[in-house]
């Protein structure tokens, strides 16, 4: 750390009564600005001195501010390993495997450290190096794909596959890209090296000249202060509701003797709003983060041909609305942590699947194994796992099967009655999840436990008693009614069938919106099917069966997949008993 620079953080702390490392990661945050115009004005024609002003500026942040050469040493361990890996291992099918597995296993490590520390108010560098193990087994996997004939592979490998390991200093400023050290967002090394030869900033012949986005004194870049400097305005609205509510809103009130005085309407309250405070830390951050990475012009999303409107949400990683406003779990979750669920969709869910097969419950499993160990090792976070799965399934059979209800059999139009179903949707859907995510921010199991206990196990209740009303003959019944209503609307049951999976499938890009080189999550931008997964036919069924943060979209039908699959390993081995013991 340099000499001096600890105590106006160490003052400032204990003034608001915080930590000074909270305060020196927001100032890394707000400093990551001005540096970021910086590094825009390197010229294009020195990728180097790019890389090396990242370098220099991310050393600052983990050694001049931090004091973290533990950090230091972390970072540049997974990075040269999974370099050498890729290096070493290239001709090998198992080479993404190995690199993964020892990212995940080194990142681990550092989860327990911290666990063990149990030392909130401190900065550590699991926080990075979960974005840095998105970055690296992507990389991996981008070198593998670099070693395939491209018929093999689909419209997001062919766009992501690296035929050359970069140089050594491109690959560090990659790594240490300054803007998204700290928080994220993660991206691919293909789209860092078109950020640093400019070739990202080329404008399709399908736009008109006229509507080139404005650049200034011969740089390539697009000017991109404006929708940065919205990026840092919204996110420091944000920080401004968490330190408005925090004080109130913390999640030590749910074990405190006084909640219980409150009744139980008020305690519902009170726990929605434990979460939403601490989500509004993270919108936050994440969006700061990414206006930093905007003005760099790494945010970069291509340019609307129709009205020549630059795109900047390549790097988008939340939506607050989408998850504030969520009528369902699916929207929910979607909306949150979106490079993550990329990252689960392109890089586990859809590699752990046998060429020309679909994801099944294998895929599920590995993705949601994944997802629950990339976040670490507190029992808060598989109980928030396990409900949330289970919950999924539930809201699949409410939309299913109870939601026909309040839409026009023959042209799936709302019917007035809609509104209704809609506000209760909105409510139950946000009341779940508080509840859902209330062990994330508890961490313990006794004390998740306790909080739950309060609230009478509310979301757990209303979740085993739907799964049970769906798994009675009430679940045949409404499907009949739903048949009876759509034969009465002169709709055939084909037709009637047929309706959903369309809806499905336009649906799946609606998370992505604008987003057209980043695949996110649930993405129709690999409708042709990745390198050892699904083909384009299945894709709206595939698309409803892809978990979102891991989580199972419908545990039903994978507990179903997973006995067949059982079941047809035990007559596999039957007949090759049968067939040894003819033979002898």
């Amino acid at each position: 750390m340099l000499p001096y620079i600890n105590a106006p953080f160490a003052y400032l702390a204990n003034k608001i009564g915080t930590g000074p490392d909270e305060l020196k990661l927001l100032f890394s945050f707000l400093l990551s600005y001005p540096l970021a115009g910086v590094l825009k004005r390197v010229p294009d024609t020195r990728p180097e001195q790019k890389n090396l002003f990242i370098l220099s500026v991310s050393i600052f942040y983990l050694v001049g501010l931090f004091d973290l050469w533990d950090g230091l040493r972390t970072i540049l361990i997974s990075s040269l390993g999974s370099y050498a890996i890729a290096k070493f291992l290239r001709g090998s099918p198992y080479m993404p495997w190995v690199g993964f597995v020892f990212l995940m296993c080194h990142m681990s490590v550092n989860h327990i450290a911290r666990q063990a520390a149990n030392d909130p108010h401190s900065v550590d560098i699991t926080g990075a190096q979960m974005v840095l193990v998105m970055k690296l087994s992507a990389f991996c996997w981008n070198v593998a794909d670099g070693a395939l004939p491209e018929a093999e592979l689909s419209d997001f490998q062919k766009d992501r596959r690296l035929p050359e390991l970069p140089a050594l200093l491109d690959f560090a400023g990659y790594v240490f890209f300054f803007p998204s050290l700290m928080a994220g967002p993660a991206f691919d090394f293909a789209e860092y090296r078109r950020w640093l030869d400019t070739t990202m900033f080329d404008v399709p012949v399908t736009v008109d000249p006229s509507k080139k986005p404005p650049t200034r004194r011969k740089r390539r870049i697009p000017r991109s202060g404006t929708p940065a400097m919205v990026k840092l305005l919204t996110g420091a609205v944000w920080l401004v509701v968490f330190l408005k509510l925090s004080p109130t809103f913390y999640p030590e009130v749910l074990s405190e003797q006084r909640f219980l005085e409150h009744g139980f309407v008020r305690r519902l309250l009170i726990m929605y709003m434990i979460p939403l405070t601490a989500r509004a830390k993270y919108y936050g951050v994440w969006t700061m983060t990414e206006g930093a990475c905007v003005l760099t012009g790494l945010g970069y999303n291509g340019v609307d041909p129709a009205t020549g409107k630059v795109l900047w949400d390549r790097l988008r990683n939340i939506s607050p609305w989408e998850v504030e406003l969520a009528q369902n779990t699916r929207a929910y979750l979607g909306g949150w942590n979106i490079n993550t669920n990329s990252w689960l969709r392109n890089y586990v869910y859809l590699r752990v699947t046998p060429r020309g097969k679909k994801p099944g419950f294998r895929a599920t499993l590995a993705t949601f194994t994944t997802s629950a160990f990339w976040h670490g090792f507190y029992p808060g976070y598989y109980m928030s796992f396990v409900l949330a799965s289970l919950i999924q399934t539930v809201a699949k059979n409410i939309r299913r099967y109870c939601r026909p209800f309040f839409l026009d059999p023959k042209t799936q139009a709302p019917l007035p009655s809609k509104k209704y179903y809609d506000v209760l949707s909105w409510v139950t859907t946000q009341l779940t999840f508080s509840f859902t995510t209330t062990p994330f921010l508890v961490l313990s199991f006794s004390g998740s436990l306790q909080a739950w206990a309060r609230v009478y196990f509310y979301a757990v209740v209303g979740t085993f008693a739907s799964m049970a009303f769906f798994a009675s003959p009430a679940k045949p019944h409404l499907r009949r009614m739903l048949e009876q209503r759509a034969a009465r609307a002169g709709v055939a049951p084909q037709q009637q069938q047929q309706q959903q999976p369309a809806k499905s499938a336009a649906a799946a890009p609606a998370v992505a919106k604008g987003q057209k080189t980043l695949a996110p999550p649930a993405a129709a931008a690999d409708a042709d099917g990745m390198h050892r997964t699904l083909s384009s036919d299945s894709l709206s069924s595939a698309v409803s069966r892809e978990p979102i943060l891991g989580m199972s979209s419908d545990l039903q039908l994978d507990f179903d997949e997973a006995l067949s699959e059982i079941r047809a390993e035990v007559d596999a081995r039957k007949v090759k008993a049968d067939a040894l013991k003819k033979a002898a």
